[in-house]
């Protein structure tokens, strides 16, 4: 029997942002910087059989047709200590798109209940030492940038523990037609 296949699904932030919040992850010590690119998460890791991913990757094209292209702006550190270790940069707009497409890609063929209610944000700083995390909450509370959500990829882990994208899915809604 194939072990399941561990998939993820995010928007991944734009060069080089996107670079630049690695390179930060990396310099606080966080192990997983450069196995795991800058992004917003849509669907967390999650184990599937080969007929449900490709069931998976069809309903996503779905999905991506009914949305529309969004703005999101980053903003800012949070973190959400003391319940996990964890500095983020925050999604200061386009939180209300990020819901929506969540909640669609957890409601098809992959369903997924969650650890904690959803809370779109950038990771910058996960399982290192309390002086890293302040560091990370200090050193990138100025941290700004805007772009445009035209799409949101389907990662899939390697045996590696590298997360790779393996489709492209762009918003189309009302540019259809």
């Amino acid at each position: 029997m194939t072990p399941p296949t561990t998939i993820g699904v995010s928007i991944p932030i734009p060069s080089p942002h996107g670079e630049h919040l690695q390179e930060r992850r990396a310099a606080f010590g966080d192990a997983s910087a450069w196995r795991i690119p800058a992004h917003i998460t849509l669907l967390p890791p999650t184990p599937v059989e080969d007929g449900v991913y490709e069931e998976f990757v069809a309903y996503c094209k779905q999905v991506a047709d009914e949305r529309d292209p969004f703005d999101v702006v980053l903003r800012g550190t949070g973190t959400f200590r003391p319940v996990s270790d964890v500095v983020y940069i925050q999604v200061a707009q386009g939180v209300s798109n990020c819901e929506r497409l969540e909640t669609a890609l957890r409601s098809g063929p992959v369903r997924r209940d969650l650890d904690f209610y959803y809370h779109p944000h950038v990771t910058v700083a996960h399982n290192v030492g309390p002086e890293e995390l302040d560091r990370a909450f200090e050193e990138l509370a100025d941290f700004h940038v805007s772009f445009r959500v035209d799409a949101f990829q389907l990662y899939v882990l390697g045996t590696d523990q590298v997360w790779r994208p393996t489709h492209d899915f762009r918003l189309r809604g009302s540019q259809r037609g």
